[in-house]
């Protein structure tokens, strides 16, 4: 077996400068071969957050006014600076002033690009359960539930490089500095989104202001991130190339094919950061071996991150209508057993996962949950969940799991389904994956983003991913008029559009009434842990296993940090990168262009 390669990990912050440029002459910077992550098919930040890829990508070429660090703690991105004021009808406001930084075409970002992104997801005919964290500005609820025009909003771009938020009433501004820096929270371009409906799909329309730029995207080839020369550096002045983002390009290759080919070119020097180890190799027989993670699982790194396996119930399907039988089913999965087959995870006890804080900054609110005793059970009980189906009057019925195109979860998937069959019910599993726009053949169409948003499934398999540090981001969507879903504008009663589940509770409901009527966070935690313990009871969800990042990089790496949502590989640094430029270029490579 080739030796793997030693591991490092060298934190460093974003800002920290370079005391000069390391490059010399046409020399742009390292070109690192990766496999950064899973693909994903759509780039727009206000989507697709059910894949725990999502996020590590979105973190790398978008950024909003603040950040959050490794522990979760916010600190300023694009924000450079802000003012309190209140005037005298006693309105809270802030203003902000933003740093000087361009698109990833030298447009610069502008305050605007911020009022835009936050009124685009606050339409109220546009879904996207991010909506109700921005709820504490001005109008933003009524406007979302189409009881006022979007032009209400209290945000506003009073100069071209200010922006100015009112609030319903004073805040907690730490507690929105933690939340605006959320991945779908950032601003996007109006003259890009508005006119290209697809324009999160390609990478000729994708226009991003974060360290990298997309400069590369065929599906099932290339992922090609290139440092964006606009990020924060002052062009006028000729700053060097490499003052905040060191590496030149960060190229992950997937047409060399399934994960066990990317984890051997990772063993052969070929590749020099895995972050998705495979499940299960292939032997020397073409047989797969016994979990491949396990096997390797001394080398990786791995670290807790904000996101819970879980799988969703339509509570529309009348099998799953009575809440007994929905607890049954998650009675009866060994998640212990789960956690151990992914190798990376930790059973879930409940939905919030580990990283999410409690009512202050330093607290856990899973550990704050669990401390009386956990809510879920991390072992299966057959016999109790067949003696609860019988109480519902059920003994079986046939439904369908739907899943991503991902080993990891097929294989969860396919265990939990032999569970359910013990319980005497006829389970089958829709693998969804991608296909083609018929007018235009270069869009992708993702098809498990598609089944989820339209509610097409009977039980839908998501990573649930916190989107800020707040259990509320989680919590809120279950909420009726806080799932982002909007109102149905063309009927007459003007009908609020429930959570992708159907759930509709009147309890769960308005313990989120009670929250937005709060300003109190201590109070707020609490309701919280009265939502996530109402959810749990009522069965919608069924949390599976905490998921962690499991990465492995070579030595010849260094400087690789990490955010609240993924990896930095801003001041990421290559030892002899001009070796191995030179390598690829006599393989036929054109890495100097």
């Amino acid at each position: 077996m080739k030796k793997i390669l030693a591991l490092i990990l060298c934190a460093a912050s974003l800002f920290t400068l370079v005391s000069c440029s390391t490059l010399e002459e046409d020399d742009k910077g390292a070109i690192i071969d990766v496999y950064l992550t899973n693909e994903i098919y759509n780039f727009d930040p206000a989507f697709g957050f059910t894949d725990a890829s999502t996020a590590k990508i979105l973190s790398l070429i978008f950024e909003g006014l603040t950040r959050l660090d490794e522990d979760g703690n916010w600190e300023n991105a694009l924000m450079e600076s802000y003012e309190v004021s209140q005037d005298d009808d006693e309105a809270f406001k802030i203003q902000i002033t933003l740093r000087d930084t361009k698109w990833s075409d030298a447009r610069a970002v502008q305050a605007n690009d911020i009022v835009y992104a936050w009124k685009r997801i606050l339409e109220p005919e546009f879904k996207c359960e991010a909506s109700s964290m921005l709820y504490d500005i001005k109008n933003a609820r009524d406007v979302k539930m189409g009881d006022a025009s979007v032009d209400d909003l209290g945000v506003f771009a009073i100069e071209t490089y200010v922006l100015e938020v009112e609030f319903e009433r004073k805040i907690d501004l730490d507690d929105f500095f933690r939340t605006v820096a959320s991945p779908a929270l950032v601003p996007l371009r109006e003259d890009v989104v508005s006119t290209n409906e697809n324009w999160a799909k390609k990478s000729s329309s994708l226009i991003t202001n974060g360290p990298f730029d997309v400069k590369e995207l065929n599906l099932g080839e290339t992922l090609r991130l290139e440092r964006s020369a606009y990020y924060y550096r002052d062009t006028d002045s000729n700053q060097p190339l490499d003052k905040y983002v060191i590496p030149y390009r960060i190229i992950t290759h997937y047409d060399t094919g399934v994960l066990a080919d990317q984890l051997d070119a990772f063993l052969s020097g070929e590749l020099f950061y895995i972050g998705e180890l495979p499940l299960t190799v292939n032997d020397a027989n073409g047989e797969n071996e016994e979990n491949t993670r396990e096997k390797y699982a001394e080398y990786a790194n791995a670290e807790d991150i904000p996101v819970t396996h879980t799988y969703y119930f339509n509570t529309e399907n009348e099998l799953f209508s009575d809440a007994r039988v929905r607890q049954a089913l998650s009675l009866a999965i060994d998640r212990q057993a789960l956690a151990d087959l992914v190798v990376y995870a930790k059973p879930a006890t409940g939905f919030v996962p580990y990283k999410v804080f409690d009512a202050d900054d330093k607290t856990s609110f899973r550990e704050k949950a669990d401390g009386d005793g956990a809510k879920l059970s991390v072992s299966g009980d057959i016999s109790a969940a067949k003696s609860l189906l019988s109480s519902a009057g059920v003994s079986g019925g046939e439904f369908t799991i739907s899943v991503r195109d991902d080993e990891v979860d097929y294989a969860v998937a396919e265990a939990v389904k032999s569970t359910w069959e013990e319980l005497g019910f006829t389970v089958k599993i829709r693998v969804l994956t991608y296909s083609y726009d018929i007018e235009d053949s270069t869009v992708v169409i993702d098809e498990f983003d598609t089944a989820y948003k339209n509610g097409d499934f009977d039980v839908i398999a998501i990573d649930a991913q916190a989107l800020s540090s707040d259990a509320y981001s989680m919590l809120a969507p279950f909420a009726t008029a806080f799932s982002g879903n909007g109102v149905d504008m063309e009927s007459g009663s003007y009908d609020m559009y429930t959570h992708v589940t159907g759930y509709s509770s009147d309890a769960y409901n308005e313990i989120f009434e009670k929250i937005y009527e709060s300003a109190d966070r201590a109070e707020d935690t609490a309701l919280l842990h009265q939502a996530e313990d109402m959810l749990l009871d009522d069965a919608v969800v069924m949390p599976v296993y905490f998921e962690q990042d499991a990465f492995m990089f070579s030595d010849v790496l260094s400087g690789l940090g990490a955010t609240y949502f993924g990896r930095d590989f801003n001041r990421m640094k290559m030892k002899d990168y001009m070796s191995y430029k030179v390598s690829e270029e006599s393989a036929g490579d054109e890495y100097l262009d």
